[in-house]
């Protein structure tokens, strides 16, 4: 019995900066206390500011708000891009490496489905795909 992965010769995957993975139905980006203080140093204010104003809690941790289309906070619709990108949270980062993602081929291809960078431009090795799954709990 094989243990290796079904993507054991690694996936192809390139972000388009579509903004795609930023928006869409409601959901939970979830922050360390770290990064929320990371993106209170990057936006130059208070970090009681940012959490009030762009964190809730849920589940028992804490998560970025949304507006109500289920964009995320940090989304900037007319630029299509993130307005923290060098301080997204470390489930960004990792986007599409979830393990929710790589479960198997369906689930990656049901996520290449909104996400047009998957199956085009660098190939990513297993040990590059392992080492993004370990980062996050996804």
């Amino acid at each position: 019995m094989n243990n290796e992965p079904w993507y054991s010769d690694g996936l192809k995957f390139e972000c388009t900066q579509c903004g795609n993975c930023c928006t869409g139905a409601p959901g939970f980006v979830w922050v360390s206390e770290e990064e929320v203080k990371n993106i209170a140093e990057y936006l130059d204010k208070p970090i009681g500011e940012i959490r009030l104003l762009y964190t809730r809690p849920a589940r028992g941790k804490t998560s970025l708000t949304e507006f109500a289309n289920g964009d995320c906070v940090f989304f900037d619709p007319q630029g299509r891009g993130c307005t923290i990108y060098p301080v997204r949270p470390i489930q960004c980062k990792t986007w599409p490496f979830w393990k929710s993602n790589v479960d198997s081929p369906e689930s990656w291809e049901q996520t290449r489905r909104d996400c047009p960078g998957i199956g085009s431009g660098n190939f990513v090795s297993l040990e590059e795909i392992q080492t993004q799954l370990a980062k996050t709990d996804i």
